[in-house]
């Protein structure tokens, strides 16, 4: 068997696909995953890789209730013997449940007595599948019990958490300082979506698209972004404007690419950019994102640690220009599963955490989640997860925001070069307007519940054929409110006004 391979036991009623197989992969202690190579193969899931140590096993799962989530397992130590994957995710879901009631508990947190019924009754199915692994089938249909009774505990302990962490917030008897707000787009900002856009939200994200802004070299069209700001400084929201340099294919203009193997022109191009947004915008803007996706950007062909000098230079800028006003940088794909797939040294928190480092004037972090969406998203997690991964980013000390969208259809057609296209089958139900709309409820309150989170935006306002994420919007392409506008609105009624 090869160095660091794993042989994984699917149940035979397992749904698990080849194109799910694909989206596996394994992560260190850090969670930070390794590329890996899977396989199906006679019932067994083969995992290659390049090192032998011990880590946790991530994959996409099927559960009754939840939709298909990307689950992990305990940490797995390298053996000949098989595993039984579906007793390992139960392991793995039921450790890291009762891990954190503990960690929750040891803060304050009164654990209601159904979240402690519902683990004893997950732990007692985890035990008969333990001992039942003679048996494949058997040992699967306890395990895939405990997989589902452990998420319902998982699930009870998140409302409670987000229940009694936002009641100590409101008891200070202050409205939440949170920045509440989405992204603007290529859309002016003017009736009558104004008038909806006020009712959510008290705060914009401006996109100073340098795609958009200098699609031919050296001539500028600010005309949108001079309105949007304007109508956002007359309505009293608060602006955040960027990011000034994007390093993907939407973001960065055709041009530049006629430079790509010449750096030290590149940094000058972007300079040069960044310089004239901020000149221009200097006082008009509350929150600068200096740079977003440098930690996928793949639109040129760039070094890590060119891209991060990039994202270095335009915080500079920044602060050289207008050093009151404070400075973001966004990562996109916080959970790193790319990096499954493709070599790369560093992971989102290691390009924040190398910035932060850096002694620049870095004021807050920004990650990136486009759930349920490929290319370029994130595989749907539940909210213990969600919150695990806000906690984890919270250690960098820094406030946290978050830019978010998930699907409001199920299915659609091929989407066109630069968009992402809903993940099927990972909501209970099915992807849906009215689904959309439920995510919004159940996950942004655990956002706002978390102190260190100061800004939560939603990243696309309209659906439509120009727009990045298939069906990802607040309104329909007509512009007509869709369900997730009217839970964004009550969230503002419920938490801000």
């Amino acid at each position: 068997m090869p160095t660091g391979s794993l042989r994984l036991i699917v149940p035979p009623t397992s749904q698990l696909t080849p194109q799910a197989a694909e989206q596996a992969y394994m992560a260190g202690p850090e969670q930070i995953p390794w590329p890996c190579r899977t396989r199906l193969q006679h019932g067994e899931l083969i995992v290659e890789r390049n090192v032998a140590d011990s880590g946790k096993f991530y994959i996409p799962w099927p559960v009754e209730g939840h939709g298909r989530l990307m689950l992990s397992t305990a940490t797995l130590m390298q053996r000949d013997r098989p595993y039984q994957l579906a007793v390992e995710l139960a392991r793995g879901k039921l450790n890291q449940v009762r891990g954190q009631i503990a960690d929750w508990q040891a803060i304050g947190l009164v654990v209601p007595g159904k979240v402690e019924n519902a683990m004893h009754k997950a732990l007692e199915s985890l035990s008969l599948a333990v001992t039942s692994q003679h048996d494949v089938a058997r040992a699967a249909a306890f395990a895939q019990k405990a997989i589902v009774l452990g998420l319902d505990a998982a699930e009870l302990l998140v409302a409670s958490y987000t229940d009694q962490a936002l009641a100590a917030r409101h008891r200070s008897g202050q409205k939440l300082q949170t920045l509440f707000g989405a992204n603007l787009g290529q859309h002016a900002l003017e009736m009558p979506l104004l008038a909806y856009y006020l009712r959510a939200f008290n705060a914009a994200h401006v996109p100073l698209s340098w795609r958009a802004v200098e699609a031919v070299e050296g001539v500028y069209q600010w005309q949108l972004p001079d309105q949007q700001i304007a109508a956002c400084q007359e309505n009293k929201l608060t602006v955040c404007a960027g990011p000034l340099v994007q390093l993907d294919a939407g973001g960065i203009p055709d041009w530049l690419y006629l430079w790509e193997d010449d750096f030290n022109s590149i940094l000058s191009f972007v300079t040069d950019f960044a310089e004239k947004a901020v000149v221009r915008y200097q006082g008009k803007v509350d929150v600068w994102q200096c740079a977003a996706r440098i930690n996928v950007g793949d639109g040129l062909s760039l070094t890590e640690e060119q891209r991060l000098r990039l994202a270095a230079r335009t915080i500079e800028v920044a602060q050289d220009v207008d050093p009151r006003t404070p400075l973001v940088v966004r990562f996109d794909q916080p959970w790193a599963e790319y990096m499954g797939r493709a070599a790369a040294d560093f992971s989102p928190l290691h390009f924040a955490d190398a910035l932060v480092r850096s002694g620049l004037k870095l004021t807050a972090v920004a990650i990136e989640i486009n759930m349920g969406y490929q290319p370029g998203g994130s595989y749907p997690r539940d909210r213990l997860e969600f919150s695990r991964l806000l906690d984890l980013w919270s250690y960098l000390g820094l406030p946290l925001h978050v830019t978010l969208t998930v699907p409001g259809v199920e299915s659609s057609p091929p989407a066109g070069r630069g968009r992402a296209a809903p993940v099927p089958q990972t909501f209970p139900g099915g992807w849906s307007p009215e689904n959309q709309a439920a995510w919004i409820k159940h996950y942004v309150p655990l956002l706002l519940s978390k102190p260190a989170v100061h800004a939560i935006f939603w990243n696309q306002l309209f659906d439509g054929e120009a727009e990045e994420f298939v069906a990802g919007g607040l309104l329909d392409p007509a512009g007509k409110p869709k369900p997730a506008l009217t839970a964004l609105t009550g969230l503002h009624r419920k938490h801000f006004d």
